[in-house]
């Protein structure tokens, strides 16, 4: 999104992490085209010689209309047009969608498809919708387990007999990652989502209304971070010793969730995170 490009990265990451499944993205669906997203994987699978998933997304205002230039209207027809184009690409088919918003005409990937799965980035419900047409796996970011639950519900009514897999990617910082530099880094991690649509709900839900009404007036980024607790994080996040997070990953998947996927807290502490993966591969 801001730092690495997705597709470089992989290619660099995929031979120094053989057995990790290499998934790019969510790629912002307006400022990526399907031909882009798939030439794309299709280049990281033939250069690392390992299967990849692509992920999509809609982003945020901020990265799509300031730092790209692009609009971001009508997202959501966006994102189920560009899912439908991306499917067929990746699958080795010529794409001829001729959408409201996104469309590709004639384009067929000369390198090998990347074998991988689709995956739709989804909150709201036209994305869930997206999600049960198109999709191998619907990916939720930074949801607490109720809410997760919600969605599941959502997309299996949609999907009907498909039945897409479910992944949670949450904040995480277990045993000895467990630190105040990681859970400062964590707080920092969700300024931004406090006032978005959906994710302000959620957070009113969890007993965070004051924050996010506070959020809602624009104040200074450093004011906000200063209202953000321990707590809130902990709301979408799995922290604490490993009995904690081991309860924390077993109520996300008794509210449906297949795959329950770590994003650790990264410090000069715990370099990589490394202290809260082993933590978490005990966990098994």
């Amino acid at each position: 999104m801001a730092t690495y490009d997705a597709f470089a990265l992989a290619t660099a990451a995929g031979p120094l992490l053989p057995s990790t499944r290499l998934v790019l993205g969510p790629l912002a669906v307006t400022v990526r085209d399907p031909a882009m997203i798939a030439m794309g994987a299709a280049s990281v699978a033939a250069l690392t010689g390992r299967p990849v998933d692509v992920a999509l997304g809609t982003s945020s205002t901020v990265v799509v209309e300031r730092w790209h230039g692009r609009s971001r209207a009508r997202a959501a027809r966006a994102l189920d047009e560009s899912a439908r184009a991306v499917r067929l690409l990746l699958d080795g088919a010529r794409a001829d969608v001729a959408g409201e918003v996104v469309s590709t005409r004639g384009y067929r990937l000369r390198l090998d498809p990347p074998g991988g799965d689709l995956v739709v980035a989804a909150f709201g419900p036209h994305a869930v919708r997206t999600a049960a047409r198109h999709a191998d796996r619907m990916v939720l970011n930074l949801v607490d387990p109720a809410t997760a639950g919600d969605l599941v519900r959502q997309l299996h009514a949609a999907a009907g007999d498909r039945r897409p897999r479910v992944a949670v990617w949450a904040p995480a910082a277990i045993g000895p990652g467990f630190t105040p530099a990681a859970v400062e880094q964590l707080r920092r991690g969700l300024v931004g989502y406090l006032a978005a649509p959906g994710y302000a709900d959620m957070f009113t839900r969890a007993g965070f209304g004051d924050i996010v009404a506070f959020a809602r007036t624009a104040p200074h980024p450093r004011e906000l971070l200063a209202a953000v607790s321990g707590d809130l994080v902990a709301t979408v996040g799995v922290l604490g010793d490993g009995e904690v997070a081991a309860k924390r990953i077993a109520e996300y998947r008794a509210h449906g969730v297949d795959d329950v996927v770590l994003v650790p807290a990264s410090t000069v502490d715990d370099p990589a995170g490394s202290a809260t993966l082993h933590a978490a591969a005990a966990l098994r």
